[in-house]
């Protein structure tokens, strides 16, 4: 199979798709790999790493136009949409929910469109989303921390405090992949951590890995206002696969929050869980409303390339090679884990919860293709 990896172009994204040794794994195994010139620089690979692997340099259209795989990091934007066609196989992050142009012009185009958000396994693990929210809940709390500083519109608090003072107070709403990685960098710069979550298993879990260093408290509204209104940053990590996240910080509570205290919103790529978040970027990752700095920037581990490049191509490569071996269908039909990822196919919407974001027609999957191996 021809497989094609290309330069991401959304605003600030430096990752690419496949690192060279992944380009090689599959050279090895008998498929092309054509990659765009310059696709692996934000992320310190070099054409001549790819050349020297095997893999063929070529220009964006010769990589659009002929790949039967296509391999991105973030979803194709509006410039990109007349690429889309059918017989093509696109394999990258979409988090359609949030997203309705793309939504269409995915059903339009009758690309196959599999989303690593959504590949989910039986016991509802998210293995190809599970690095990079590991990246992002580390970056939430590293963010926070330096948007807390005075010269630059904070209030001003060291989050670990010093002897004699007290730390700022983290909370945390949601205790998954995300939650708990923001919690242990959190942690580690020495501030008060409280996670919130509506799951008593969870919080029995965290309680364990964390030995019992931070505040678990059961998810509510009341709750998280009464959490949110006397935190100095509050990290939004609230996940329903594939859906659009629940907006659980109202704008009132915003209001009410102190004065120079930041919120950062990682759940931005499905909507935000803050009613006042909208999605921001690298190169201008902040705005202030009633005096509460926002970090929503929508692809936070593209600030670190280097790092979550390897870690997307180490989940991501089995999953490419396995339709590239045996071709999208027979490799849907024998892993119900890939098949729960494809979210449009034939020119029709085969994820639930996104035809439900947009109002649009659903059409289950196993209609489409028989879910078994063939």
């Amino acid at each position: 199979m021809r497989v094609g990896v290309v330069k991401e172009i959304k605003p600030d994204e430096y990752r690419v798709a496949l690192t060279p040794a992944g380009a090689r794994e599959l050279g090895q195994r008998g498929h092309e790999v054509l990659v765009e010139s310059g696709a692996g620089t934000g992320s310190s690979f070099t054409d001549d790493d790819y050349a020297r692997v095997g893999a063929t340099m070529a220009s964006v259209d010769d990589v659009w136009e002929t790949a039967d795989l296509l391999l991105k990091v973030k979803e194709p934007i509006a410039s990109e949409y007349d690429r889309l066609r059918e017989g093509q196989v696109l394999f990258t992050y979409l988090h359609l929910a949030a997203d309705e142009p793309l939504t269409r012009a995915l059903v339009e185009s009758g690309t196959t469109a599999i989303a690593y958000e959504t590949v989910e396994t039986d016991d509802r693990e998210l293995p190809l989303l599970a690095p990079m929210s590991e990246v992002a809940g580390r970056l939430s709390a590293q963010a926070g921390a330096y948007f807390l500083e005075k010269p630059v519109g904070g209030r001003g608090l060291l989050l670990g405090g010093v002897a004699g003072v007290p730390p700022g107070k983290v909370v945390v709403i949601g205790g998954g992949m995300v939650g708990y990685n923001a919690a242990v960098i959190a942690l580690g710069l020495g501030a008060h951590v409280r996670i919130l979550d509506r799951s008593v298993a969870r919080l029995r879990y965290l309680e364990e890995i964390l030995s019992g260093r931070v505040e678990l408290v059961m998810s509510s509204a009341l709750e998280i206002e009464h959490s949110v209104l006397g935190a100095d940053l509050v990290i939004g990590a609230v996940l329903i696969p594939g859906a659009r996240a629940p907006k659980l910080v109202t704008a009132e509570m915003i209001r009410e929050m102190k004065e120079g205290s930041v919120v950062c919103d990682v759940s931005i790529d499905q909507g935000g869980c803050f009613e006042t978040a909208r999605p921001t970027t690298h190169s201008d990752p902040v705005y202030v409303v009633d005096g509460v700095t926002h970090y929503c920037v929508s692809n936070m581990p593209g600030a670190v390339p280097v790092t979550s490049t390897f870690a997307l191509t180490n989940v991501t490569l089995p999953y490419v090679e396995a339709i590239a071996e045996d071709g999208v269908a027979e490799a849907i039909g024998r892993d119900p884990t890939l098949a729960r990822g494809v979210n449009a196919m034939d020119g029709k919407l085969t994820y639930e919860a996104v035809a439900e974001a947009h109002g649009l027609e659903y059409s289950p999957l196993d209609e489409l293709r028989p879910l078994e191996p063939v």
